[in-house]
């Protein structure tokens, strides 16, 4: 080989192994092992119902984010600056999902948690959509769109419950009895 070739093909070379291993070093946000979705089989919801059923039940714009995946507009919910204590329930089914105690201001735009109120409140799925990889956060009883999870919150857990307001209910501390 001449100098000219051997010149380009190494650093090639080199580029290339550096571009297949740094994937493996990605976020452990794409680790199915991080979120335990690593086998994890289509789930089957307590409350299942018709599209037409979620139609009459939920508003317009409740079907969309919870049944059509949808996102309402950051610093537009309800629930972004809310404060108050209490629980944060699924706007479809009335599963309680989210503590007020868990609840911070994550400046995304949308209600952000630390943590889920049980391991019954929410269930996760690989998000491929719009040509990137997330991780969805469902109601564990409905199968509602809740909104995605992110590895940047807080500690202890370092999570980022990113949540539509739309796709929620609040119950006050208050009202709980």
């Amino acid at each position: 080989m001449d100098i000219k070739r051997t010149t380009l093909i190494y650093p090639g070379i080199l580029f290339l192994l550096f571009a297949i291993t740094g994937c493996d070093a990605q976020n452990k946000i794409h680790s199915e092992d991080y979120y335990g979705l690593k086998g994890k089989k289509m789930t089957k919801y307590e409350i299942e119902k018709s599209e037409e059923e979620w139609q009459e039940q939920l508003t317009p714009e409740q079907y969309h984010i919870t049944r059509e995946k949808g996102t309402e507009r950051p610093f537009t919910g309800k629930y972004n600056d809310h404060k108050a204590d209490g629980v944060y329930k699924c706007v479809a089914c009335g599963n309680e999902l989210f503590s007020s105690d868990t609840k911070y201001s994550s400046g995304s735009g949308w209600p952000s948690f630390w943590d889920q109120l049980s391991d019954d409140a929410v269930d996760r799925k690989i998000d491929n959509s719009y040509g990137m990889q997330r991780i969805e956060v469902v109601c564990k009883n409905c199968g509602g769109h809740l909104g995605h999870v992110f590895d940047d919150g807080p500690n202890p857990t370092g999570l980022r419950y990113c949540i539509n307001s739309i796709a929620l209910d609040f119950k006050a501390e208050s009202e709980e009895g």
